[in-house]
């Protein structure tokens, strides 16, 4: 775990990020039927053995998901859960289509900018020797 702070993560910031997407946010988990049919839009699902956590809807569920239903109340693990699944397992290629319409590469890039605002960011020289 990256961020070793005692202090808890800035929930005013979280909040404020949330308040300002919560429509379109709302309506995108709630929209989502779990079909399954952007799976096969995301090269990274198809290419690491169609695990669910490489769904688009998995991915996007897991991330802002959380932190809409925790309401921006999320402690640093949570956050570096999220960051796992927003860098590691997304690279915003847009390429994963709903059927429904969620624009699922925007809820993810808003989970991204959650955990920037937090300084919770990936670690990008991480398997680069120097």
């Amino acid at each position: 775990m990256k961020n070793i702070s005692t202090e808890a993560p800035d929930q005013k910031t979280i909040v404020s990020f949330l308040t300002r997407y919560k429509t379109k946010m709302k309506l995108s988990l709630k929209v989502c039927a779990h079909c399954g049919l952007c799976a096969e839009s995301c090269f990274i699902y198809v290419t690491r053995g169609r695990k669910p956590e490489y769904m688009p809807s998995h991915k996007m569920i897991h991330s802002i998901g959380k932190l809409y239903k925790k309401k921006g109340r999320v402690n640093w693990e949570t956050l570096e859960e999220i960051k796992e699944i927003a860098w590691k397992r997304c690279v915003l290629c847009t390429r994963c289509y709903c059927p429904l319409g969620i624009d699922i590469p925007e809820m993810i890039s808003l989970a991204r900018s959650i955990c920037r605002s937090q300084n919770v960011l990936p670690d990008f020289d991480e398997g680069n020797e120097k």
